[in-house]
């Protein structure tokens, strides 16, 4: 249980990806220093790569959604019980096609001959005939 009293949202995605910047602004500040645009660009390459490995890390369960999470997931080595499912404001679970953007799925109907009579059952209540 995390000694703090309301959720930090310190989470093993959010260290794992500032650890990686971190390297990356190292070694992108020693590329300005020594002019060396192949250090610079090393070092952004590394930005990105954290973006990454932070990215998937938060798509696996270990990072946070928007918003508080239960008390029982405050502890920062606690995996998101909410993650498989996607966070509804949350870009990367949307960008991953999670969350909000996932639900928003139309289902095909199957096609219809047009001596048929549609029924309201086939055509759901959304229908746009």
């Amino acid at each position: 249980m995390s000694a703090h009293q309301y959720d930090h949202g310190h989470t093993v995605a959010g260290w794992v990806g500032f650890g990686i910047a971190t390297v990356g602004a190292v070694v992108a500040g020693l590329g300005v220093v020594a002019v060396s645009g192949v250090l610079i660009a090393g070092g952004l390459a590394i930005g990105v790569v954290s973006l990454l490995v932070t990215w998937a890390l938060h798509l696996a369960g270990w990072g946070k959604g928007p918003g508080l999470r239960p008390r029982a997931e405050w502890g920062w080595r606690v995996r998101d019980s909410a993650a498989p499912g996607g966070h509804a404001e949350c870009l990367a679970c949307r960008l991953a096609g999670r969350g909000r953007g996932a639900r928003a799925v139309v289902p095909v109907m199957p096609a219809q001959r047009e001596s048929e009579r549609e029924t309201v059952a086939a055509a759901g209540a959304d229908s746009v005939r």
